[in-house]
């Protein structure tokens, strides 16, 4: 009787352990199907997402500038994602990404790259300053967008990297940066001053460090471009930015084609 109840009792903890183990293993890979399921990729932010300047645009896009030689679409091209859609646009602001972008987000991405931040800090106006007007007026309007960025940016950011991770979980976000513009002592005898130049690339700087602290606050990853365009700026003799284009103005002070294969797509690569 006692043996009995021995080998009864053995037996029920052999099969609770069973049913453990079990348990677990589905649990494991219910996990793993999650985590396989989550491999789509979508592309969000600005005209440095979008491609402006690399030519080659898709007309579908419209005025948001799709190239199909952006660094997105040339990631997804050698990389096969389940599923790959490329909402960034140019001109958009934190708002706009958050208005308009955010739609293919899902339990299903795995990967999400984004540019934001220059357009909310008035990257078009500070250049069409300094470009129109006097070197003093260039430096004032460069410091009311460093103090913006000090101020209201980072809301700005918080409030569309929230929202990414609230609809994909389970996303890998790579937030990129802004390359400086200009080689400094460089080829360039015209156009703006040195100091301007300095100044323009300082500000660059500024805004992706404001831009890395949000985004590493947030669990994200921030991809640093300047390294990559080093030796490739405006005055460089090498440039993959284009300078002030005045037949196509919207192009101006944007990556080309070589910026982002070159730059912007190995960059990438590395973070994602």
């Amino acid at each position: 009787m006692r043996l009995s109840r021995i080998t009864a009792y053995m037996s029920s903890l052999l099969l609770a352990f069973a049913f453990a183990l079990t348990g677990a293993a589905a649990a494991q890979a219910d996990q793993s199907g999650q985590q396989a399921a989550a491999t789509g990729y979508v592309a969000l932010g600005d005209s440095y997402a979008s491609g402006v300047g690399a030519g080659s645009y898709d007309s579908a896009s419209g005025n948001c500038k799709r190239s199909k030689v952006a660094y997105p679409v040339l990631w997804a091209a050698a990389n096969s994602p389940s599923s790959f859609n490329f909402t960034a646009c140019s001109g958009a602001r934190t708002s706009d990404v958050l208005a308009n972008q955010l739609g293919p987000l899902g339990s299903g991405t795995g990967l999400v790259s984004l540019s934001v931040g220059g357009n909310d800090a008035g990257f078009a106006d500070v250049m069409t300053t300094c470009v129109l007007q006097s070197e003093a007026d260039c430096l004032a309007r460069i410091d009311q967008a460093r103090a913006f960025v000090d101020s209201t940016l980072p809301g700005n950011l918080d409030k569309v990297y929230s929202a990414i991770n609230a609809k994909a979980p389970s996303a890998h976000v790579v937030v990129l940066g802004y390359p400086r513009f200009y080689k400094l002592d460089g080829q360039c005898v015209a156009g703006l001053s040195e100091k301007e130049r300095a100044a323009i690339n300082g500000a660059a700087d500024y805004l992706n460090a404001a831009t890395a602290k949000r985004a590493a606050d947030h669990g994200f990853t921030f991809a640093d471009v300047t390294s990559a365009f080093s030796g490739h700026e405006i005055c460089s003799g090498s440039a993959w930015l284009h300078s002030v284009e005045w037949l196509n103005p919207s192009e101006s002070y944007h990556p080309t084609a070589p910026g982002h294969s070159g730059a912007y797509l190995p960059v990438f690569t590395a973070a994602a």
